[in-house]
């Protein structure tokens, strides 16, 4: 039922940035908690980072991209970022978007946990 859509991907050296989109429809970020993941050739599928639908919306990161990696929300362009900089060839992966109305706040970086995914977006970071 709630469709997301995923852009921004590409092809960036190692070092660089990159800002992910995931455009949702109206209100969803109202109601819905929103979590980037990303999954590697051979890996299992892994949160890198999610927001939650409460004003100002709390955030959660993933070790690895701590520091790193920015997620936000615009509620009025009904979108959810994610800006990547300092990028390394492990961040290489599919990066997806998904939605969930009542995730816990400790399983926010959880796949299993979400309800609705977007198709994903291939970030490749290598020189």
């Amino acid at each position: 039922q709630l469709q997301l859509v995923e852009s921004g991907g590409g092809l960036v050296q190692p070092g660089g940035s990159l800002r992910l989109s995931c455009a949702v429809p109206e209100f969803t970020l109202t109601y819905y908690a929103i979590g980037w993941f990303r999954q590697a050739p051979g890996k299992e599928r892994e949160g890198v980072s999610c927001i939650s639908s409460s004003g100002g919306g709390s955030t959660n990161y993933a070790d690895s991209v701590k520091g790193r990696f920015t997620i936000s929300k615009d509620n009025a362009k009904n979108t959810v970022y994610l800006q990547m900089n300092s990028l390394k060839p492990e961040d290489t992966a599919v990066y997806y978007c998904a939605a969930d109305p009542y995730t816990a706040p400790d399983m926010c970086l959880m796949p299993h946990e979400y309800l609705y995914w977007g198709q994903g977006t291939q970030v490749t970071v290598s020189s």
